[in-house]
């Protein structure tokens, strides 16, 4: 049977002492050039795998770091993911990652799971969390981040949900349109969601508008919910003339929808969503949205969390930039 290669026998071959070999490992930026690529040489050859286990006992780190979702199946969730992920590896970290599906109890045991297997900080989506995850987290007192929504009790980093429903609203608004509906993902254990809907509410009391609870349903994110967010505000017998969607995917599937029953976007009826998803520019008529830097929030969290690692002090409250982009599937209300 063939040894298992050490961190030896890799300084044999590539002619350097064993803390070479551990600084490319570690930080290869401190390395010269000539000596990392004979190092990365000798463990290519050798087939040499590091022992993390002795590493995190000496340094106290294990170059982890843990991040719980609500989903991965959703792509704006899955960029932002993807993003952190690249950008932790450049700095020689590895993610390990949960999704719980909007159940806290699930999320809260993601945490503990995560806080067992030693990661050294932890990224969580949104304020929304059960008493016990935030007892823990103080507890383990290690760095925690809070990404997509904002809240005092922890670093965090996020977009202005209110802020981008009021300025979609206004839009509309602006339009001439004042039967105006929404189409909001889940409110329950979702911030984001919430304050979308707070966004459009506040938006149309500050214009004189009621949004009567008819005008307003809640649909899972998919374009299903979107066709049956539709069909509900259609339901009554002053349906709105154009409608505010939680997310580009409802809106999709309510665009679609409309199309399936003859009615003209935005001729008769303007739809909108949040997020700049890919399909939002590729269908027919280009969605209205508001684009959100997702992959930058996912380099940013990263960014962040290597500043907290090092034990420096991050800001409070981080705000990423959106915008507006109008297109297509929405226009001036019409008179008929």
């Amino acid at each position: 049977m063939q040894m298992r290669a050490r961190i030896e026998d890799v300084a044999q071959l590539a002619e350097v002492s064993t803390a070479t070999v551990s600084r490319v490992l570690s930080k290869p930026d401190q390395v010269k050039p000539e000596r990392r690529a004979r190092v990365q040489q000798a463990i290519k050859k050798l087939g040499y795998v590091p022992d993390t286990s002795a590493r995190a006992l000496a340094s106290g780190r294990t170059q982890t770091v843990g991040c719980v979702v609500p989903f991965l199946d959703q792509a704006i969730f899955a960029r932002s993911t993807q993003a952190l992920q690249s950008a932790l590896i450049e700095q020689n970290h590895q993610l390990l990652i949960a999704t719980h599906e909007y159940d806290l109890e699930r999320e809260y045991e993601s945490v503990i799971a995560l806080q067992q297997r030693a990661v050294d900080a932890l990224v969580l989506v949104g304020t929304d969390h059960l008493p016990k995850t935030w007892q823990a987290i103080k507890r383990w007192g290690k760095p925690t981040i809070l990404n997509w929504s904002c809240d005092p009790r922890l670093p965090s980093i996020g977009f202005d949900n209110h802020g981008l429903a009021s300025e979609l609203t206004q839009h509309l608004i602006d339009l001439g349109h004042r039967k105006i509906g929404l189409i909001s993902g889940f409110t329950k254990n979702n911030d984001r969601a919430r304050s979308r809907l707070q966004g459009v509410q506040s938006t149309l009391e500050k214009n004189k508008i009621k949004l009567p609870s008819h005008r307003v349903t809640e649909q899972g994110f998919s374009l299903n919910g979107g066709r049956l967010g539709l069909d509900q505000l259609l339901a009554h017998k002053t349906p709105p003339t154009a409608i505010v969607c939680g997310n580009d995917i409802l809106a999709v599937g309510a665009l679609l929808h409309a199309r399936r029953l003859g009615i003209k976007v935005p001729e008769q009826l303007s739809i909108c969503g949040i997020d700049n998803n890919e399909l939002s520019q590729e269908i027919v008529p280009a969605l209205t949205t508001v684009s959100l830097s997702t992959l930058e929030l996912g380099r940013a969290t990263a960014q962040q969390l290597m500043t907290a690692l090092a034990g420096q002090i991050l800001p409070n409250k981080t705000l990423l930039p959106y915008a507006l982009l109008a297109r297509e599937s929405t226009g001036i209300r019409s008179k008929g």
